[in-house]
């Protein structure tokens, strides 16, 4: 019987970073710069809080869905990667949970899916999705005991770019959809064969060394567009 893994993947100074940056933006909105933004995405105004909330408190949520062998088992409490500290929870087993992380992979694409069906922007998502996944990919690197991490802030800044050229009228959706789902494919996706002997406990698309860029490109995708 399978069950959901609880496991914040953030140390406190990050989650806490994240939360204020949370913050901001909802100050932000209230003042109305990124209301417009959000608005090209369909989000009405009085839901962006709630989903920012309901990505950080999903990032504790995984749901396994296989295994792969572990490999080596590492011991360390804190892994740091690109000057970043992530957490690690000391292993029971030799094996890895595969898992997909509900903050940064399940809503983030059902909220992709969402824009996608109201705004149309197939083709331009679609080339994209292309451009961030190949750079995400060659930048990711398999961290021991976390599992595939990469630099915090390329993929909202690469995710902005993309929208800002492929579409001047729907930048910040082309931007949103472009980072999240192509973070989620070139960083967790494409590298699921790497994940095998690491030594980490859970393996989370969306999680760990990925959750903190893909929350963030959903931020700063839409502000920097």
């Amino acid at each position: 019987m399978r069950r959901l893994v609880f496991l914040l993947p953030l140390t406190l100074p990050l989650l806490f970073a994240l939360l204020f940056i949370t913050l901001a933006v909802l100050f932000l909105i209230q003042v109305g710069i990124v209301s417009y933004a959000y608005e090209k995405l369909g989000v009405p105004q009085e839901h962006i809080l709630f989903l920012l909330l309901l990505s950080l408190l999903g990032s504790y949520i995984n749901i396994p869905i296989g295994t792969v062998p572990g490999g080596e088992m590492v011991e360390a409490t804190e892994v740091v990667f690109f000057g970043t500290r992530y957490r690690i929870p000391v292993p029971l087993a030799p094996r890895t949970v595969l898992a997909v992380n509900v903050g940064g992979a399940l809503i983030p694409v059902l909220l992709s899916t969402y824009v996608l069906l109201r705004t149309g922007i197939w083709i331009e998502s679609l080339i994209g999705i292309g451009i961030v996944s190949a750079v995400v990919h060659r930048l990711a690197r398999p961290v021991p005991g976390l599992g595939i991490a990469m630099p915090l802030f390329i993929p909202p800044a690469l995710a902005a770019l993309t929208g800002l050229v492929l579409s001047s009228e729907h930048a910040p959706a082309v931007a949103y959809v472009s980072g999240t789902l192509g973070t989620l494919i070139g960083a967790d996706l494409l590298n699921l064969k790497r994940v095998t002997g690491l030594g980490a406990p859970v393996a989370s698309i969306g999680g760990a060394g990925t959750f903190d860029g893909i929350f963030l490109t959903g931020i700063l995708a839409v502000l920097l567009s």
